[in-house]
């Protein structure tokens, strides 16, 4: 228990460094937090203007560890994210130069301005935390995650993520509008300076490392897990969802929901844990049957999903019936 007390005061100081910058986004910069605790990418979906490239950058700064930026762009080569074997004249060799993938927190913005060439370079790095290059297998650095960005209304110059792609991100969150009262706050506190200068980290690599670990201490009912079992196979017999979610968002939604209730202080998940994780677990792993149901939106079927199936009401900090 002494552990996840921990990772519930990292947490609330992660939020607390983070908030500093971004105003008004309380609940995202805990799903944010949520998807690092269980060692899982998140894809920031908005308009432009609303914060994400912000956001990305404030955890990576509150995260004491090496940082890196991609600017997706049409002409960026696999190479240019993985890195390449080049000759070098000096040795008479071929030399390895390690591309920006070799980080801890990797900011991969705009990421569907780059062609699905490009964006397939990060499909071994994000599953398996490793890079292959000539036959050559190269691990990543720990913890390593995958902070990536993109535009929904700009379509011009871009190329849609696939299925595939989508599915590695354990997460899709989305930034939205401030309040009227948020905004007069953030002109306050960008007046005279950008906060996220200043920012400084609140813990290291190392911490953050052994809060992961401790994440996986978090207790999981049987009946809970059933529930989370249930809900994916919800998404799979819905008429409006031609493909729904995998065996790898059912293992996302377990580590989201052992995370979530780790930075609420508990060593045991509960059905809130499941229920709070499962719209930005899921939604964008599913494949819909027409524009009808894209209309709904992904989000909302989730819902009813949620909605049609019976929670587990029992004691779920050890097995014990209350």
């Amino acid at each position: 228990m002494e552990s996840i007390n921990k990772i519930k005061e990292f947490s609330d100081k992660l939020k607390e460094n983070i908030g500093k910058v971004i105003i008004g986004k309380e609940d995202t910069i805990g799903l944010l937090l949520t998807a690092l605790l269980a060692r899982g990418h998140v894809l920031l979906e908005d308009v432009p203007g609303t914060g994400k490239t912000v956001l990305a950058k404030s955890m990576a700064r509150s995260i004491g560890g090496r940082f890196k930026r991609i600017q997706f762009t049409p002409d960026l080569l696999p190479s240019d994210v993985t890195g390449l074997n080049y000759y070098n004249p000096q040795e008479g060799c071929f030399t390895f130069r390690p591309g920006p993938v070799f980080t801890n927190i990797l900011l991969a913005d705009e990421i569907n301005r780059a062609t699905p060439r490009t964006q397939s370079s990060l499909l071994e790095c994000m599953e398996e935390k490793q890079v292959t290059i000539d036959g050559e297998t190269r691990e990543l650095s720990v913890p390593f995650m995958v902070i990536a960005t993109q535009n929904p209304i700009e379509t011009a110059g871009t190329f849609p993520l696939p299925e595939a792609q989508m599915d590695r991100f354990m997460m899709q969150l989305s930034m939205g509008f401030p309040g009227h009262e948020e905004e007069l706050d953030i002109i306050d506190r960008f007046l005279k300076d950008s906060p996220l200068m200043t920012l400084t980290p609140v813990l290291t690599a190392a911490e953050l490392l052994a809060m992961q670990e401790a994440v996986k201490e978090v207790y999981v009912h049987e009946l809970v897990r059933n529930y989370i079992v249930d809900i994916v196979e919800g998404t799979r017999k819905r008429e409006e969802i031609a493909v729904g979610a995998s065996p790898r968002g059912t293992l996302a939604l377990l580590g989201a929901a052992r995370a979530h209730a780790a930075i609420g202080g508990r060593n045991y998940t509960t059905p809130e844990d499941v229920k709070e994780t499962a719209p930005y677990v899921l939604a964008h792993r599913l494949v819909l049957k027409n524009t009808f149901y894209k209309a709904k939106g992904a989000g909302e079927l989730v819902c009813k999903v949620l909605e049609d199936i019976t929670v587990p009401t029992e004691d779920f900090r050890g097995g014990r019936r209350g």
